[in-house]
This record gives structure tokens, C-alpha cells and sequence, in this order.
């Protein structure tokens, strides 16, 4: 019942409808009107007419489900990692830092508050960001020679899981997220670091939306590429585990994930 809901809710979303926001809406409008005529009753008062004539009503903006809602999100796949990587880039200090496929408005944002950064993503980007670089490109095509062995520390945030499956954009490819991984190792220099994450959970494609991963699947990719320096983990709470040991026993059970978020750090050998 449970993934009847879930998957009703995603279709539901996919279309614009968000069910969860309209419930709360609807809880919200008699707060809404109660608080408005609360207000009105303020700025009638004589004693408030200097303040009534300073902000006088304009237009009606609505806000009906704010009220239920929690100050922030703090837990999930993007707030832990974001933050996790950009504190590990900043204390790492590399000389050239290059992204793929990042969140811009999460952790390309993080890191150019404190230093440059080059991004590269599949869809273009109109704005301009301070300390940021954008070259627009997809990563699944051969990189260009002056992009091999361009830098010494490289990031990869829950992009590559969507690579081949034609979400953004790019062509369908079976393949989309070897090929990925086949360009990340040409751009990054030996000694260098990657920073990586992907869905994990037992190993599936949840068309289109992205792939999840198997751990010991992407220990095998990387065992002859990389030495592993860090893993940590969201688990299907929303909850990080940073730096925790592979234990045979967890890397095969995905660490209690059906659908949780590998993070790992990863020297270039």
C-alpha cells in the first residue's frame, strides 16, 4: 500500500499536483482569513494610523501551507552531501576543483563562496555565478585532449546515476553511467581526488528518473582505478553516517539502503 502511494504521489508531482501542499493549503485558509481580519482590526485602531498609512494592503499573496511545514530541511541525499563534499574540498584546498553535474543552487553554490570552481553539465546555464566556470558538455561523448588529466581535484554529486537515461536531455545509453565513470578517471590527474555519489540500494534503473547502485558494483569499478580514502552514507531516513568502515557484511546488504546515497572520496592511483 505503502508503494501504491509513494508512486501515485511521484505521478502526481511529475504533473505539477503536489497533493501534500494541497492538503496544507486547504488546512490553511481559514488561518489564513482569521489572521487577515486580526490585522485589519490592528490598522483601523486610531492609535495605529501612522503605521496603517506606512504599509498600506496591496495585492493578496497567499501562503496556506507554510505554517505546517518545518523550519528547514536538514536531512536527505543533497543537504548531507553538499555540505560533506564542500567541507572536505575546502580542507583539501586543490589547486583546479572541477564539478560534473552537481547541484548549482546546492553544492557548486557552497563551494564558490570560498573558492573558484569549473562546472560542466549536460544543459546550459544563462546566469552568471561569482567564482564559477561553466562549460556546457556531455560528459558521455570522448573528453577533449586538453581536458585529460586537467585536474587535481574533481566532484560528481548524484549526477551520474541519470546519464543515458535521456531525463536531461542527453541520449539514451545503457552504458551512460560507465562511460561517465571512463571520463571522470581521463579528467582527473594521478594523486588526485574524486569526490562521488549515487543512489545506492539493490542495483536497478527507475526509469527516467535515475539508477541505483549496489556498493560492491561500484567498489569493482573503481578497484583498479582509485584507492579509497572516505565512504559515508545517507540511509533511507535521510540520515548521515560519515566516515564509516566497509564491512563485508554491509557493502553486500548496501548498508540497510533501498534507496540511500554513497558518498565516496577517492584517490586517483
Amino acid at each position: 500500500m505503502k508503494a501504491i502511494l509513494r508512486n501515485t504521489y511521484q505521478l502526481s508531482t511529475a504533473f505539477g499536483f503536489d497533493p501534500r501542499r494541497t492538503l496544507h493549503a486547504m488546512r490553511g485558509v481559514l488561518a489564513y482569513w482569521h489572521d487577515l481580519r486580526a490585522l485589519r482590526r490592528q490598522q483601523s485602531l486610531a492609535t495605529q494610523q501612522a503605521l496603517a498609512a506606512a504599509f498600506p494592503f496591496g495585492r493578496s499573496f497567499p501562503c496556506l501551507g507554510d505554517r505546517y511545514e518545518s523550519s528547514g530541511s536538514a536531512t536527505g541525499h543533497y543537504f548531507h552531501q553538499d555540505l560533506l563534499v564542500a567541507r572536505r574540498v575546502f580542507a583539501n584546498n586543490p589547486c583546479r576543483h572541477v564539478d560534473v553535474g552537481s547541484r548549482i543552487d546546492g553544492f557548486v553554490a557552497h563551494v564558490a563562496a570560498f573558492r573558484q570552481i569549473e562546472v560542466i553539465d549536460i544543459r546550459p546555464m544563462s546566469t552568471q555565478i561569482p567564482n564559477t566556470r561553466f562549460l556546457q558538455a556531455n560528459f558521455m561523448a570522448p573528453v577533449p585532449e586538453h581536458l585529460v588529466g586537467y585536474c587535481d581535484s574533481l566532484s560528481c554529486l548524484h549526477a551520474i546515476e541519470h546519464f543515458g537515461l535521456g531525463r536531461y536531455g542527453d541520449p539514451i545509453q545503457l552504458d551512460g553511467h560507465l562511460m561517465g565513470l571512463d571520463n571522470l578517471y581521463r579528467v582527473l590527474q594521478p594523486g588526485g581526488t574524486l569526490y562521488f555519489s549515487v543512489p545506492i540500494g539493490p542495483q536497478r534503473i527507475e526509469f527516467n528518473a535515475h539508477r541505483v547502485f549496489d556498493v560492491g558494483y561500484l567498489l569493482r569499478q573503481f578497484a583498479s582505478r582509485y584507492r579509497l580514502t572516505q565512504f559515508s552514507y545517507v540511509d533511507d531516513a535521510g540520515e548521515l553516517h560519515e566516515d564509516v568502515a566497509l564491512d563485508p557484511r554491509d557493502v553486500d546488504r548496501n548498508f540497510g539502503c533501498q534507496y540511500g546515497c554513497g558518498i565516496f572520496e577517492l584517490t586517483k592511483l
